[in-house]
């Protein structure tokens, strides 16, 4: 409930930029660190690499990402951010930002270090599952 709260929240003020949450999701990673292959690229972001793959081809389409074959591995594929995306970032990183703080808000630091930390193990909970 949480997570979908907060995607839409998200939402309202990325889809003006033609980004949906998922596609922030991954500019953000790249932004982050650029010229990740595929692979690692869906490690980051948290999600199998053939969703990634479709995802990619569609940041692709509209226009954020190019991807490119390694020369030393044919079998690597890199995503490298467009200008357009690059441009971007300057632009959504207060709405993230504004995101952020209203999920937030009204809890003290401690409460917020305290859902940090209990998220976290959560985390880590569900990918000791997935890896056993």
């Amino acid at each position: 409930m949480a997570f979908r709260s907060f995607t839409r929240s998200l939402e309202r003020r990325t889809l003006p930029y033609g980004v949906s949450a998922g596609q922030w999701r991954f500019l953000r990673a790249l932004w982050a660190e650029e010229g990740l292959t595929q692979r690692e690229l869906s490690r980051r972001v948290g999600i199998l690499e053939p969703a990634a793959v479709i995802a990619i081809e569609g940041l692709e389409r509209a226009g954020f990402v190019r991807r490119e074959r390694s020369s030393s591995d044919r079998r690597r594929i890199h995503v490298y951010l467009t200008p357009k995306a690059r441009a971007l970032e300057a632009e959504l990183l207060p709405h993230i930002a504004e995101v952020n703080e209203l999920a937030v808000r009204g809890m003290s630091e401690a409460k917020v270090a305290m859902l940090r930390t209990l998220l976290a193990q959560v985390t880590e909970n569900l990918a000791d599952d997935l890896s056993s």
